[in-house]
């Protein structure tokens, strides 16, 4: 994950998102790469070190660069500010949890604080988020 820590600070710096859950989700999604394919993850369907999923997004970029990075950030945001706006009420917390889960299943299919019913494991949000606290520890 080291090899990557520049590029996810940067791209945390330029999306205003703690780097890291972007770190989090890059070690829950493709173990920093090292379970992946030439960059292909889950049968060939998702992309990068974040497993962007090809049905819904494309990308000309390297799978292990800070542009796709920053794609795959920029998905994670848009996916937190669609909770925000379903759940206002939600503390920032339970936002970001959401959001993080989103990421995962998609914002339609949170329906309440349970957020992790339906994600992969059923612990997607609460996995990202303890992988994020390790990774803060390590200079994220």
């Amino acid at each position: 994950m080291n090899k990557y820590k520049t590029s996810i600070k940067e791209v945390g710096k330029k999306l205003h998102i703690d780097p890291a859950v972007i770190a989090g989700v890059i070690s829950r999604e493709s173990r920093a790469g090292t379970a992946l394919n030439d960059g292909w993850g889950n049968k060939n369907n998702n992309f990068g070190l974040m497993q962007i999923y090809k049905e819904n997004h494309t990308s000309d970029e390297s799978w292990n660069s800070e542009e796709h990075i920053f794609q795959g950030t920029q998905i994670l945001v848009d996916m937190i500010e669609a909770i925000q706006t379903k759940f206002p009420m939600w503390t920032k917390e339970e936002q970001l949890k959401g959001g993080i889960a989103a990421f995962n299943i998609g914002p339609s299919r949170i329906m309440n604080l349970d957020v992790d019913v339906s994600t992969k494991n059923s612990d997607y949000s609460n996995d990202v988020v303890a992988r994020a606290k390790y990774f803060k520890n390590h200079g994220y």
